[in-house]
Formats: C-alpha cells, structure tokens, sequence
C-alpha cells in the first residue's frame, strides 16, 4: 500500500512506487495485491480484510531525521511520531484498526522526503530510493 500525496513532491512517493509496481504486472501472476492509497488508506480497510493477506507492507514519506531518501523499516506505532500528516487518518490509528481481529503483518516502510513543496512527482534522491525499493521488492517476489 503506498499512502501519500501525489500533489506534494516526496509526500507522495507511496503512489509513485504503486505505479511502478503495476508497471510490471507482477499483480496477477503472484497473486499480489497495490493498493494506491493516497491521502486516504481507511477507504481500503474493507478490500485489505477482504483479501485477507499474510503480510501488509505500508510505504509512506515520513520525517526520520535522516538524510532524503533513507529508507527504514520503521516500528508501525511510531507512525504519529514520525509521518507528515498529509493523510485523512492516522496511520498509526489506522493500523490499530486493521490489526483488530486480523492476523496479518503489517510492516511500515518510511522514505525521508527531501521536499514537500507542490510538484507532481518526487525529487531525484527520493525517486532514486523509490526505485531502488521497487527493484528489492520484485527480487524478493520473482
């Protein structure tokens, strides 16, 4: 699930690497699930149950005091902490929610944003790690 605002430069990096998942039409074939989530990931509580998936790996811009794009798994409840807030929900309320009556593990990927200022898409050194995500990903799911 990538959360975030695409409208907002890193903010949106979450999206971004949803995009480029689908790209390689790996959904299908490995019986995958990409959710875009935007700036709204409590509207995909019922397709995520639904679903019932083992693992929930949440990809998001969050503010780590680290150097732009850092990725880091980062503990799920330091999400109010840490995250930028563009979102409808809390991402930590919202993963309290989920984990209620569920048994699915949900892993909380942060990026450090370099800026959040109006832009379509991410700046290079948050792209750079966004892809570089991406590429881990298929390797461990080819």
């Amino acid at each position: 699930m990538g959360v975030g605002n695409e409208l907002k430069c890193d903010d949106g990096v979450g999206p971004y690497i949803i995009k480029k998942l689908k790209e390689e039409n790996i959904e299908d074939k490995k019986k995958l699930l990409f959710i875009d989530a935007q700036t709204v990931p409590e509207n995909f509580t019922g397709k995520i149950r639904k679903e019932n998936p083992t693992h929930l790996i949440i990809v998001d811009a969050c503010l780590m005091d680290e150097e732009p794009g850092t990725m880091k798994i980062v503990n799920k409840y330091d999400f109010a902490n840490i995250g930028i807030s563009t979102h409808s929900m809390s991402l930590s309320f919202f993963v309290r929610y989920l984990e209620r009556d569920t048994e699915f593990r949900i892993i909380f990927v942060g990026i450090e944003p370099e800026s959040m200022d109006y832009a379509d898409k991410p700046t290079p050194k948050v792209a750079e790690a966004a892809d570089e995500f991406v590429n881990i990903l298929k390797e461990l799911i080819l």
